[in-house]
């Protein structure tokens, strides 16, 4: 079996110690795709940094929500740049967090909203982050419509969100959340598609049950994956070969 993690931070000073073992090792175990994911101007350039340097490592570029206090105007044109690398696969993460943030909103939108019209221009998908921010989020979509679409990472198990964002074309992505206890995680995965599921880590944060309060890695992605088998009541193997698929698909990976 072969998983595609969808959503990793190996530019997290988490790894520092043992980068390049963890991601020598994650290979092995089978996790033979994953996507580094940026969140601000310097983060985004390491994360290129290692897909460049690491054949199943592709990368996105982008100012997250939680990391716009020290932002610049010219910051997305350096994004911008950046992005057209062929490594990039799209723009994020991005969006809205107001769980956080409760004193930025404006700006928190602004920047998503020129993210959004980066990524238009651009022809990539967006990987969004959102957080206590489900309407605005939404209604941000609906307003500025995303020409190649993309993912909603580490989703919330929140089924208004999740119907919403299906109704505009979007994947889900679910992370470790979905096996912690007392999660509505069955409600929340059976509102999905099959092929609209995607399944991630948010490496080094989120471990799913039973490693929680751990470092996260891209090996327990099958974790993830088979709790979705476990909801969905189909094998562990199709459920790798679905969701490969499906980020193969959205990230426009040939």
């Amino acid at each position: 079996m072969e998983f595609f993690d969808s959503h990793s931070h190996y530019n997290d000073e988490k790894y520092n110690d043992d980068r390049d073992e963890i991601i020598n090792k994650i290979y092995k175990e089978g996790i033979t795709s994953t996507v580094c994911v940026g969140y601000d101007l310097v983060k985004s350039k390491y994360a290129l940094e290692i897909a460049k340097n690491n054949n199943f490592i592709y990368s996105t570029v982008g100012i997250s929500p939680n990391d716009i206090e020290d932002f610049t105007y010219d910051n997305l044109l350096e994004i911008e740049k950046l992005a057209k690398d062929h490594k990039v696969v799209a723009i994020g993460e991005i969006g809205l967090d107001y769980y956080w943030n409760k004193e930025n909103k404006e700006k928190q939108k602004e920047l998503f909203v020129k993210q959004i019209d980066i990524a238009n221009k651009l022809h990539k998908p967006i990987v969004i982050h959102t957080r206590d921010a489900a309407i605005d989020t939404i209604d941000i979509l609906k307003k500025h419509s995303v020409i190649e679409k993309g993912i909603f990472h580490c989703c919330p198990l929140n089924q208004e969100l999740i119907k919403e964002g299906l109704k505009l074309d979007f994947y889900i992505s679910f992370s470790g959340n979905i096996t912690f206890k007392n999660a509505k995680s069955e409600e929340a995965v059976s509102l999905v598609p099959l092929d609209k599921i995607l399944i991630e880590t948010d490496s080094p944060y989120l471990s799913p049950e039973p490693l929680r309060g751990t470092r996260n890695n891209s090996i327990n992605v099958k974790l993830v994956a088979q709790r979705i088998a476990d909801i969905k009541n189909i094998s562990l193997e199709e459920v790798a070969k679905i969701t490969y698929e499906n980020a193969n698909r959205v990230f426009k990976i040939k």
